[in-house]
């Protein structure tokens, strides 16, 4: 980022998204002031442990400061915001939180997971792995991972690996390396017109990826089927049977972990046996993304194999 921009200021901070944010902006070296309704939230508390000067509720004399050079603003924040409306009226540059997130990603070789559901445990799962494999991964997630004990990490290597959020359709101001799709339901009709609507700004989403980067696309899902074919780029396809490149069979749920066999379309043999320490199919789903991903970054199975074994979860 612009080295003259110092001071950053956010409105709604203490959301789990907009923390995350600021989290590794104040760990980059930024000054980060905020405004939040509830100072009690554990995502506040680390803030201010970090350093950044956070406001009760809409305190726009917080707006005032002269060595602000940004507002960022969640998107629960509406427009007449009267924070928002100080910044504006003073000429201090106001952006959503996806913008910001964009601004990040350009930084590192960027991992984003995008999904009607499942994107919080994905995004965990490779993160946990990218960490245990000594890549030292800059992590921005929407849930609380027990691994880091917080919802953000800022690491020294060269992958940031984040949410993408289709609810606003703020996914589309990101340009990742890598994205992953879990799922397309019929959601959040108060920013689409219908289905194809969502499916469209998905597939815009992943026309955003450059041509060496890849789209790890869950096949089980028919309106992922939809979008496919994308001849503009590299599409690896995971899920329950041989159609995929990455698959699991012989799965076996238990109350607390699962167990499975993972292939590959390029071996004729087995990978060997998967345990994933979550109970579900969804979730084995959801770690077939994360093998997937792990293993365009090349980080080798056992390693991977150790941390989907070793995970400890994630709390929204």
């Amino acid at each position: 980022m612009y080295n003259k921009t110092a001071h950053i200021h956010f409105i709604g901070i203490g959301g789990i998204g907009m923390s995350g944010i600021a989290t590794i902006l104040r760990y980059q070296g930024y000054r980060i002031s905020g405004c939040d309704i509830d100072l009690d939230q554990s995502s506040v508390k680390k803030l201010i442990e970090l350093g950044c000067a956070i406001f009760q509720g809409n305190n726009t004399s917080a707006c005032h400061d002269p060595s602000i050079d940004i507002v960022v603003y969640s998107s629960a924040i509406q427009p007449h915001n009267p924070e928002i409306r100080a910044a504006q009226a003073r000429s201090i540059p106001t952006i959503p939180r996806a913008l910001m997130l964009a601004e990040l990603m350009r930084t590192k070789y960027s991992v984003a997971i995008a999904g009607s559901h499942g994107k919080t445990t994905t995004t965990s799962l490779i993160s946990h792995i990218l960490i245990e494999a000594a890549l030292d991964p800059t992590v921005i997630i929407g849930g609380h991972l027990h691994a880091i004990s917080h919802n953000a990490r800022a690491g020294e290597g060269d992958f940031l690996v984040a949410e993408a959020d289709e609810s606003d359709r703020s996914l589309l101001h990101l340009y990742a390396t890598l994205a992953v799709v879990t799922n397309i339901d019929l959601e959040h009709l108060e920013t689409y017109k219908d289905l194809n609507d969502i499916k469209q700004t998905f597939k815009q989403f992943l026309s955003h990826l450059p041509f060496y980067g890849s789209a790890i696309l869950c096949i089980e899902d028919e309106n992922i089927q939809a979008l496919l074919p994308i001849p503009t780029i590299k599409t690896i396809l995971y899920g329950l049977s041989p159609r995929a490149d990455w698959y699991a069979t012989d799965i076996v749920l238990y109350s607390d972990y699962s167990t499975f066999t993972l292939h590959h379309k390029n071996f004729e043999q087995s990978l060997g046996p998967v345990t994933l320490n979550m109970p579900g199919t969804h979730n084995v789903l959801n770690s077939l993304a994360a093998i997937a991903i792990a293993q365009e970054l090349n980080v080798p199975l056992p390693v991977i194999k150790k941390a989907l074994a070793t995970f400890k979860g994630v709390d929204r």
